[in-house]
């Protein structure tokens, strides 16, 4: 990315990774789509649950961040033994936070769902959903410790073939348990939980099995499984960042969801159509942020800050112009869209008028999500972290409130705010970037850089965080 045309190495950086997050959406996609087939409160039911189980996911960004930092650095100097023991490490946290989150979700799961507004029948078809939904955290969390230890390593592809076949058996077993067949019993929602579960198992094996043979990049050697405090803190000390950026927009989804849930489970159903239509937008702009992010960070370490502007806003140009069509599309038809998920009419009319508030600003959203990635590979990390917080907690939410509920636009307001605030946060973000300040934010020979973390970790911390699952964590 320091040489040659911008345009061709952009795109080449970047498709591997839209199509890894692509597999990933039509993951979330094929849930919703057989789900809608059971009926309105269970489309609901799941809509609600989607950011909320997110909300623990979102935890599994730090460590995911944290692992491609250290084992990246490790492998750059050569050493490989450090590298198989933040490989080791990695897993051990990654299972043992799953877990406790997974005690701590099943535990919790009935005040959990009456907080963000499940009633009646979505909240039996919610709770259905969410007990298997929490067993399945570690599974999920250790097939996130893979991806990231292979990339870190230097190998995407393996992680992608995964996720092609955990997506596939997702999407095979999910008519079988939502709507039964042969001797399976119809489950409805927790159908979809089971099958996510056993297609998370499957992977998770599958990447514990790739790591033990270790001829991918890097290797898992059991007794690097034994808790090694001083690199358990410093895999702490170099996520963190990451969770509490994702943490801050899970919370916010989850807020706006449970406003969502206060107009019925009609709006409810309709918003989480809208928003696994909205994550194919976000699959794009994830991962062009993250090449946005390799490309920006290679450039201020060969001391080419004007060459990592120009990826910059190459890259956000381009998402903007893909995805400006996209929304134009989806506008122009919402109502075929919101129909390859659900027949029901007043769900498709609310959709409709969803999709035709929301689409015409995905652009904005998408080039908000290239700028936080630049940010990041400059090793600004608390600058995306802020325009994160702006863009939910400043702009959308109280928006979203003040419209919905003080000048009674009803759900109408919620819409306009998720519209609002990309544009209002897309404006900041190139203002702020305009600054400049983001070109002196380079690794010094010190081995610091102006973030405070050791050794770069700072910066690389926040350029892996960027779109690492970000299709079902960004709202």
């Amino acid at each position: 990315m320091t040489e040659g045309a911008v345009t061709p190495k952009l795109v080449s950086l970047s498709w591997p990774l839209v199509a890894g997050n692509l597999l990933q959406t039509f993951y979330n996609l094929a849930d919703m789509f057989w789900v809608g087939r059971v009926g309105p409160e269970a489309v609901a039911a799941v809509s609600l649950m989607f950011p909320t189980a997110w909300m623990f996911v979102s935890v599994a960004m730090g460590v995911t961040a944290a692992a491609v930092a250290l084992v990246s650095q490790h492998v750059g100097a050569g050493d490989d033994r450090s590298a198989e023991r933040v490989v080791g490490q990695t897993l051990l946290l990654a299972v043992g936070v799953g877990v406790l989150l997974g005690i701590v979700g099943y535990l919790g799961r009935h005040p959990l769902l009456a907080l963000i507004g499940a009633q009646g029948r979505v909240y039996t078809e919610a709770l259905a959903y969410a007990e298997v939904l929490f067993v399945t955290l570690p599974f999920t969390f250790v097939f996130f410790a893979f991806r990231a230890v292979l990339r870190g390593a230097g190998d995407t592809r393996t992680a992608m073939w995964l996720v092609v076949v955990s997506a596939g058996l997702n999407v095979v077993l999910d008519p079988i348990f939502i709507l039964g067949w042969g001797w399976v019993e119809p489950m409805g929602t927790r159908g979809a939980a089971v099958a996510t579960l056993l297609a998370r198992i499957v992977a998770a094996v599958a990447g514990l099995a790739i790591l033990l043979h270790g001829g991918w990049g890097a290797r898992l050697r059991l007794p690097d499984l034994r808790p090694d405090p001083t690199l358990l803190r410093k895999l702490v000390g170099v996520g963190y960042p990451a969770t509490l950026d994702g943490l801050a927009r899970s919370f916010a989804a989850v807020a706006l969801a449970a406003l969502v849930a206060r107009f019925g489970a009609v709006a409810t159903a309709a918003y989480g159509i809208g928003l696994r239509l909205m994550s194919v937008s976000w699959t794009v702009s994830g991962a062009v942020g993250q090449a946005a992010a390799t490309g920006v960070g290679q450039n201020l370490g060969a001391d080419t800050p004007d060459r990592a502007a120009e990826v910059t806003w190459k890259a956000t140009a381009g998402t903007m112009a893909i995805l400006g069509a996209a929304g134009a599309v989806v506008w122009a038809v919402p109502a075929a869209f919101m129909r390859v998920f659900i027949d029901d009419a007043a769900v498709v009319d609310a959709g409709v008028e969803m999709l035709t508030i929301v689409a015409p600003f995905w652009a904005f959203l998408g080039g908000l999500m290239v700028i936080q990635g630049a940010f990041r590979g400059a090793g600004r990390t608390r600058v995306s972290m802020a325009l994160s917080l702006i863009s939910r907690w400043v702009v959308r939410f109280p928006a979203a409130f003040v419209l919905a509920y003080v000048l009674s636009w009803g759900v109408t307001g919620l819409w306009w705010s998720l519209s609002l605030s990309g544009v209002v946060t897309f404006v900041v973000g190139c203002l702020w970037f305009l600054r400049g300040g983001w070109r002196s934010a380079v690794v010094e020979s010190d081995g610091t850089n102006e973030e405070g973390g050791e050794n770069g970790e700072d910066g690389a911390d926040g350029a892996a965080a960027d779109g690492e699952e970000s299709p079902s964590t960004a709202d």
